[in-house]
């Protein structure tokens, strides 16, 4: 398989995610950028670990069930995710990041909340 199919197995588009927030088998959604950015806006429910402490906090994300890794536009997220698969877990990104989240309507965490730069 290309480099630029296995990275497409690996992108979940906002549209199945926020089906998958709706549906009551949530996978685990780990917003893996800094403090500030989160603080600026996040998807709800979603929990945070940066991706400096996530090969230190792989040990709580549980191996059977999906991981859905996301940040601003996709491209820390996506390490992450080639990372954990590489391990075993059953992971992915959210192609385009809170970026394309927030341009396609779905709400953050706030009214007021907005994508902070990296």
């Amino acid at each position: 398989m290309a480099a630029a199919d296995q990275t497409n197995a690996l992108e979940v588009d906002p549209a199945r995610l926020a089906g998958w927030l709706s549906d009551k088998s949530v996978p685990q959604v780990i917003d893996v950028r800094e403090r500030y950015e989160r603080d600026a806006g996040h998807i709800g429910g979603t929990a945070h670990i940066e991706l400096t402490e996530l090969s230190g906090q792989a040990a709580s994300l549980l191996r059977e069930r999906p991981i859905v890794f996301y940040c601003r536009t996709g491209s820390r997220s996506l390490m992450a995710a080639q990372a954990f698969r590489a391990s075993g877990y059953e992971a992915y990104t959210l192609d385009g990041g809170l970026v394309r989240w927030v341009a396609e309507g779905h709400p953050l965490s706030s009214p007021d909340g907005y994508v902070a730069d990296h």
